[in-house]
């Protein structure tokens, strides 16, 4: 029969056809002498162990118990690859936990060389290592801002004023307002910074010492030349007079006092306060005008009346056990410090934060005025866009203290003597009148 052969494209050699066509490989040793090698001693072992296997191989029984035999073997080595790979995975795969207080944490998130390293956002890697740098923390003192290059407000001009300056009835105040959802979402997150002052507390006497140069009131006490001094110069601790000094809790027994329930809700108000104050029936509870939703579901309105005005209210304006007049809560003062009205109502005017103590930020509405804009919208223009602590609107007409006092006593509205009093003792402390010299001070009064 004749065999064909197929060159291999390896070694250029030829392939032995076999029976039915298949292709036998052929092995060609090369050697480099042509003398015999007699085997060696292992050699024939291990041809003679073969023979032997495949002598008793052909037998039935005895390949049956070889077959077992290498099938068992296969199984317990399978057994053992197994039981390390699953020690492998005891370690964990890479994984992510949560939690509320510390972000995300990573653990075994890379298994790769010392050497190589990746960083994603603000997580950087490293081979068996993980450093997670926490988020940045909030600001801990409001630092401003800026509206938008182009906005409107930024190039916004007063008009001039009348002409006509003794025109009497209101006043309209040309302001750049933003819209309620801008300033809500502006509100700072954060108090001001203090440069100097870090403590403050407030003087109360018991008993009071009434022994002083000028006098004074048991709602204010009785501050000698000297605690007034004190008072301007800035320290980072101070301790002044603010009133309530006959207690450490305004509204209980110190003058101005307050129903406990009251008091409990004023404590509640942790955002904004509007305050505003009626005595003697002097002015009408006026609502407040185009107040946002918002508003009215997270600022505190509160309007201080004295017995008499609440009796007008009950009777005219439906006052009841809910204590409220239209977005009003009505409280009412007893055992009120002055007889004047005019006086009684400086104290919410002035000493709001101390009736509110975990108040934000106030507001202050005159019992003759009505509030016609939201109060976020009056917030954002005159402090937060400021980054201002206050604001104080000045005098329709008059800008010096001098002239003032004089349009007061003309109005009868104070004993006389006491006002030249008063204007005698700024003199001699070097108070002159307003020029345009005090600027940036744009004006010596305000209402």
């Amino acid at each position: 029969m004749t065999g064909l052969g197929v060159r291999s494209s390896s070694y250029g050699s030829l392939e032995k056809t076999g029976l039915n066509g298949v292709v036998l490989p052929i092995q060609i040793t090369t050697t480099t002498t042509t003398t015999r090698t007699k085997p060696s001693k292992m050699q024939k072992d291990r041809e003679g162990i073969l023979h032997w296997i495949c002598k008793f191989a052909g037998r039935k029984k005895v390949g049956m118990l070889l077959l077992f035999l290498i099938s068992a073997v296969v199984f317990l080595r399978v057994l053992y690859v197994g039981k390390g790979e699953d020690g492998q995975e005891g370690q964990g795969p890479p994984s992510l936990h949560f939690n509320g207080t510390s972000g995300v944490k990573y653990s075994n998130m890379l298994q790769t060389n010392e050497d190589q390293n990746m960083n994603i956002g603000n997580i950087s890697f490293k081979a068996k290592e993980v450093i997670v740098f926490p988020p940045p923390p909030p600001p801990t003192h409001f630092l401003g801002y800026s509206l938008p290059q182009g906005h409107p407000c930024n190039s916004f001009t007063l008009p001039p004023p009348p002409a006509d300056r003794k025109r009497t009835g209101p006043r309209p105040c040309p302001v750049c307002y933003l819209p309620v959802e801008e300033a809500v979402a502006l509100m700072p997150n954060a108090p001001s910074f203090s440069p100097v002052l870090k403590n403050l507390t407030y003087i109360y006497e018991e008993p009071l010492n009434r022994e002083t140069e000028f006098g004074g009131s048991d709602f204010g006490g009785y501050p000698t030349l000297k605690h007034r001094n004190d008072s301007f110069d800035i320290k980072e601790t101070m301790s002044v007079h603010c009133g309530f000094v006959k207690g450490p809790q305004p509204g209980r027994n110190t003058g101005f006092d307050i129903d406990e329930a009251d008091l409990l809700e004023m404590k509640q108000c942790r955002g904004i306060v509007v305050a505003s104050a009626v005595f003697d029936a002097f002015d009408d509870v006026k609502a407040p005008q185009n107040i946002s939703k918002y508003a009215e579901e997270t600022v505190c309105f509160y309007m201080f009346v004295d017995e008499e005005t609440e009796s007008i209210l009950k009777r005219e304006r439906g006052l009841d056990g809910n204590k409220k007049v239209g977005i009003w809560r009505v409280v009412v003062v007893h055992n009120l410090p002055y007889s004047d009205g005019r006086r009684n109502g400086k104290v919410p005017k002035l000493l709001v934060h101390r009736m509110f103590p975990n108040a934000r930020y106030s507001l202050w509405i005159d019992g003759k005025l009505e509030l016609v804009v939201d109060p976020y919208q009056i917030l954002e223009r005159f402090l937060w866009r400021k980054n201002a602590t206050f604001a104080i609107s000045r005098h329709y007409k008059r800008f010096d203290v001098l002239v003032e006092a004089e349009a007061n006593k003309a109005a009868g509205k104070y004993d006389n003597a006491s006002i030249d009093f008063q204007v005698d003792f700024y003199k001699n402390e070097g108070l002159t009148p307003y020029s345009v010299a005090k600027l940036p001070i744009t004006s010596g009064m305000s209402l």
